[in-house]
């Protein structure tokens, strides 16, 4: 054989001998360590989303609420209703992580819509459907106006009869411990 081709043959068989070669214990142990480091990251944002997409549950049913609140107030001679059924939504007044109330101190001035978590981990909210009085052309109008209301905290450990929200105020301020979230 030709001294090149002995050369080309060699060169091949040591090349095939690393390819056999596995890797290392270093290089599996940083692999692994990188792994680690990457879902101790990535576990609690996951379960936060879970979390957030139960919220998301209540943020809408309360939100319908308002609004219902505001149409029910317009076609029942300016008066809201303090049943969630008389809004017609197909709203269930309890699931597994919320249950929801309507609580209103005067039916012709003011509802607040009520969310209150069950479920661990989760947050409260509230709806507060109000009237108010705007001029228009120099007459006094009566309007409604809501404002969307959320716990500043979640709730530490499960409640089966929700968590203890107060009640709006006949302006749209929050219940205590609510902050305005819309």
């Amino acid at each position: 054989m030709k001294t090149e081709l002995k050369a080309k043959f060699l060169q091949n068989i040591l090349n095939k001998k690393k390819e056999n070669e596995g890797f290392t214990l270093i290089e599996l142990l940083v692999v692994i360590i990188i792994i680690g480091i990457l879902s101790a990251i990535a576990l609690p944002s996951f379960l936060n989303q879970a979390n957030k997409a139960r919220q998301s549950e209540a943020k809408n049913a309360v939100g319908s609420m308002n609004r219902a609140q505001q149409a029910f107030y317009l076609e029942n001679n300016n008066k809201f209703t303090s049943q969630v059924s008389s809004l017609a939504l197909g709203i269930k007044t309890s699931t597994d992580n919320y249950l929801y109330q309507i609580e209103t101190a005067d039916l012709s001035v003011i509802a607040t819509n009520k969310g209150k978590a069950k479920a661990t981990a989760l947050k409260s909210y509230a709806g507060v459907a109000y009237t108010s009085t705007q001029q228009v052309d120099g007459i006094n109008e009566s309007i409604t106006l809501a404002s969307m209301c959320e716990g500043n905290k979640p709730i530490t450990a499960a409640i089966n009869t929700g968590e203890n929200i107060g009640n709006g105020a006949n302006n749209g301020d929050c219940p205590a411990n609510m902050k305005v979230i819309k």
